[in-house]
C-alpha cells in the first residue's frame, strides 16, 4: 500500500532509456522543459552577478540560490545540500532571516530523503522559528506541512495530524486554497495508512472539493492518484482504474516526472492486485525507468516490492529476490517499517520457494516481529489520531464559544446602529433608484450606439474590399485580357498571318501566365477577405515545396539568366498549411525575379530560432527605400509596380502573403537597400513531436 504525499511544489526530472517510442518522446519533452527550468535560475544568477552593485549578500541571489538547490531534491542530493549549507551561511552573514529559513528548509528535504528523521525535524523546526519571527505565513506553511510529513514517516501520526490541523487553519487565515488541498489530502493519507478508508475517502472528498475552486488540472491529478491506491487497496479496480488512467493522462501532458513515476506503479499494483502480471509489469517497468533519474528512495520501495512481487508470479525468482532484496535493503536505509515488512515478506515466500528454508525462516521473523511490532501500535496511533483530533476540535470550539460572546456585547451597538442606517438607507434608496433608472437609460443607448458604431466599421471594410477586388481585376486583369482578346481577333480577321501570330505566341504565353498567377492570388486573397480560410496545419517538408516553384518559374528565370539556389538545410519541417505557404514561396520568388537584373542570384535559406523556422528569399535585385518597404504588406493598398524588364505586377501578392504567414502563426519582414538587393525573412513554426498517452 503505498500514497505520495503532496508538497507544495512538485518537480520533474530526466530520463535516460525507455521502453517504447512513446515514452522516449515523452522524455525528450520533459528532459528540455527541466533543462530550461534550471537554466533560466542559472541564467538570472549569471545575470545578477554581472552587475556592478552585486554583492553576494544581495537578498535576490540568496532567494536564487534557494531555487537552485530546491531544483536538485530529486536530482543530485549532494548539489541539494552543498548549495543548501553555502546559501545559509550567506544569508546569516546578510542576516536574513527569510533566506536562512528557505536553506534550513531545504536542508531539512535533504535530510528527509537520507531517513535521517531527526535532523530532518531539527532543520524544519528551525526552518520554522525563523518564519514565525518575521510573520512570513507562507513560507510558514510549507514548513509545517514538511514537518507534518517527517513525523508521518516516523510513525508518530498523532503530531503530524496535530501540524497538519494546525496547517489547516493557518492556510484557511491567509485563503492560501492550494495548501489547504495539500494539508487534507496529507491526513487522508494517514488514515489510509491506518486502513481507516473510510475516513481517508471522506477527507479526500474535502479535497477533490478545494481542487474544483483552484482549477488547476496538476493538483486534480495528483489527488486522482492517491485515490487511486485508496481505491486498489478496497479492491474497487474500475474506480481504481479510471482515476489513476485520468492522472497519467495530465502527468504525462504536463510532463510531471515524479507524480508520473507514482501513478504508473499504482496503475502497475492495480493489475497485479487483479493477477494480471504481464500488464502489472509493464506498468513497473514505465515507473521503474523514471525513477532512474529520481533520487527518491522512499518512493521506489513500493515500486520494488511490487516488481518483486510480478516476477515471482511469473516464476522468473532471480529477478523477483533482486528485487525483493534492493527493496528491504532501502527500506533499512531510511528506517522505512512497512518497506521492511512488505519486502520480507515477498523475500520470505521468495526463498520458500525455492527450498532455501533457512534465509525462508530467516526472513519470516523478521517479517513477524516488524509485523508484531507494527500490530501492537496500531491501536495505539488509531487512538492517538483520533484524541488529537478530538482535542483539537475541543480547543476550536472552545475559541469559537469565546468569539460569541464578545460579538454578543456588540451586537446591542450594531443594532442600535441599523436603526440609524436604515433610515438613512431609505432616503439613499430612493435617490439611488433615480439614479440607477438614468443609468440604464444611458447603458442601453451607448450600447444601441456601439452597434451602430461596429456596423458602420464593417460596412467600411466591406466597401474597401469590395473597391479592392474591382481594382485589381480592372487594372491587372483588364489590361493582360483585352490584349489576349485584341491578338485573337485580329487573326481571326485575317489582320495578321499565321507565321506572324506564332512570333506573338511567347508574349500571349506570358499574359496567360501573368493572368493565372493573378487570378490565383487574387482568388486566395479574395476567399480570405469574403469568407474565411480555414487554416489545417501539417507536418510539411519545406524542402519539396521550395523545388517545386522554383521548377516552375524555371522559365522565367532562364529568360533573364537569373540563378535560383536552394540552400535549405535538411530536415526543414514545419507545421504548416501547404497550400497557403506554396503560395507565400511563389509569390516571394516570383517578385525576387521580377526586380533582379539579368545574370542576378537568388538563395532560399532558413535558420533554426527556438521553436521556429526562419526562412530568407534574398536576391541581389534593384532594393528599395525604406518608404516603399513601410507600404509593401499594406493591405490598403494594391499598386502595380513594374520589373527590370517591365514585368507587370498585381501589388496584392505581398499582403497576401503577410496574411498566410499570419495564419500559421509566424510572421514576415523585410530588409533592403536600393541597388544593393532585397531579403524577405517570415516564421514557422516547427512540427511538434507527438508521442502516444499511456492507455
Amino acid at each position: 500500500m503505498s500514497h505520495k504525499t503532496k508538497k507544495p511544489t512538485n518537480l520533474c526530472f530526466i530520463s535516460k532509456t525507455v521502453f517504447t517510442l512513446v515514452t522516449c518522446c515523452l522524455f525528450a519533452c520533459i528532459a528540455n522543459g527541466q533543462k530550461t527550468k534550471k537554466d533560466s535560475v542559472l541564467a538570472a544568477l549569471r545575470k545578477l552577478k554581472s552587475s556592478a552593485e552585486f554583492t553576494v549578500q544581495d537578498t535576490s541571489y540568496i532567494q536564487l540560490r534557494n531555487q537552485l538547490a530546491r531544483s536538485y531534491r530529486f536530482l543530485s542530493s549532494d548539489s541539494l545540500y552543498g548549495i543548501s549549507i553555502e546559501t545559509l551561511e550567506i544569508s546569516r552573514e546578510a542576516n536574513y532571516e527569510l533566506g536562512q529559513s528557505k536553506a534550513l528548509d531545504n536542508l531539512g528535504d535533504y535530510f528527509s530523503d537520507k531517513g535521517n528523521g531527526d535532523e530532518a525535524i531539527d532543520h524544519y523546526q528551525k526552518a520554522l522559528e525563523l518564519a514565525e519571527k518575521i510573520e512570513d505565513k507562507e513560507q510558514q506553511l510549507g514548513i509545517i506541512n514538511n514537518l507534518a510529513g517527517e513525523y508521518a514517516y516516523a510513525s508518530n501520526y498523532s503530531d503530524a495530524l496535530n501540524h497538519y490541523l494546525k496547517g489547516i487553519d493557518l492556510a484557511t487565515e491567509v485563503g492560501n486554497k492550494k495548501m489547504l488541498s495539500i494539508l487534507n489530502e496529507n491526513i487522508a493519507s494517514l488514515y489510509a495508512t491506518q486502513k481507516d478508508f473510510d475516513q481517508a475517502l471522506e477527507y479526500y472528498e474535502k479535497v477533490k472539493k478545494i481542487n474544483r475552486e483552484i482549477g488547476n488540472e496538476v493538483i486534480s491529478a495528483e489527488t486522482m492518484s492517491n485515490v487511486a491506491s485508496v481505491y486498489s487497496d478496497i479492491g474497487r479496480f474500475d474506480y481504481a482504474m479510471f482515476n489513476v488512467n485520468q492522472s497519467i493522462e495530465i502527468f504525462e501532458r504536463h510532463k510531471v516526472l515524479d507524480w508520473l513515476a507514482f501513478a504508473y506503479e499504482v496503475k502497475g499494483r492495480i493489475y497485479l492486485e487483479q493477477n494480471k502480471y504481464h500488464w502489472a509489469l509493464y506498468w513497473f517497468n514505465h515507473s521503474d525507468e523514471l525513477h532512474r533519474e529520481l533520487d527518491d528512495e522512499r518512493g521506489k520501495i513500493d515500486l520494488l516490492n511490487g516488481m518483486a512481487k510480478t516476477y515471482f508470479h511469473l516464476e522468473n525468482d532471480s529477478l523477483s529476490l533482486a528485487y525483493a532484496e534492493e527493496g528491504y535493503q532501502k527500506s533499512k536505509k531510511i528506517k522505512s517499517l512497512q518497506g521492511q515488512i512488505d519486502c520480507s515478506e515477498t523475500l520470505y515466500k521468495i526463498y520458500k520457494e525455492r527450498k532455501y528454508y533457512d534465509k525462508a525462516l530467516a526472513y519470516h521473523e523478521i517479517f513477524q516481529k516488524l509485523s508484531d511490532s507494527l500490530s501492537k501500535d496500531e491501536n495505539k496511533r488509531s487512538l492517538a489520531l483520533l484524541e488529537t483530533k478530538n482535542e483539537y476540535e475541543k480547543q476550536r470550539h472552545l475559541l469559537i464559544d469565546q468569539n460569541k460572546k464578545a460579538l454578543a456585547k456588540q451586537r446591542a451597538y450594531i443594532y442600535s446602529t441599523l436603526l440609524v442606517l436604515l433610515i438613512l438607507g431609505t432616503i439613499t434608496l430612493v435617490v439611488y433608484r433615480g439614479k440607477k433608472i438614468q443609468k440604464k437609460l444611458y447603458s442601453e443607448l451607448k450600447e444601441k450606439s456601439d452597434v451602430l458604431v461596429q456596423r458602420e466599421i464593417e460596412l467600411s471594410g466591406m466597401n474597401k474590399t469590395k473597391t479592392k477586388l474591382f481594382s485589381i481585376i480592372g487594372h491587372d486583369l483588364r489590361g493582360p485580357i483585352g490584349a489576349l482578346q485584341g491578338l485573337l481577333k485580329m487573326f481571326s480577321a485575317e489582320d495578321i498571318n499565321q507565321k506572324e501570330f506564332l512570333k506573338l505566341v511567347p508574349k500571349l504565353k506570358a499574359d496567360v501566365d501573368h493572368i493565372f498567377f493573378t487570378l490565383n492570388n487574387l482568388l486566395s486573397w479574395g476567399q480570405a477577405q469574403m469568407n474565411g480560410v480555414v487554416t489545417r496545419p501539417k507536418s510539411t517538408a519545406l524542402e519539396i515545396l521550395v523545388d517545386d516553384n522554383i521548377n516552375l518559374l524555371t522559365e522565367v528565370a532562364a529568360k533573364k539568366s537569373i540563378k535560383v539556389l536552394n540552400q535549405l538545410p535538411e530536415n526543414v519541417i514545419v507545421w504548416t498549411d501547404i497550400d497557403q505557404i506554396d503560395i507565400v514561396i511563389r509569390n516571394l520568388i516570383s517578385n525576387a525575379l521580377k526586380f533582379t537584373p539579368e545574370n542576378g542570384l537568388i538563395t532560399i535559406e532558413a535558420e533554426e530560432r527556438g521553436e521556429k523556422w526562419e526562412i530568407m528569399v534574398r536576391d541581389t535585385g534593384i532594393g528599395m527605400d525604406e518608404e516603399t518597404q513601410k507600404k509593401i504588406f499594406d493591405t490598403h493598398t494594391n499598386t502595380s509596380t513594374y520589373g527590370t524588364n517591365n514585368e507587370k505586377g498585381t501589388g496584392l501578392g505581398l499582403s497576401l502573403c503577410k496574411e498566410m504567414i499570419e495564419k500559421n502563426k509566424g510572421s514576415i519582414w523585410v530588409e533592403s537597400y536600393p541597388r544593393k538587393g532585397t531579403c524577405f525573412y517570415f516564421t514557422l513554426p516547427k512540427t511538434d513531436k507527438k508521442y502516444k498517452q499511456a492507455g
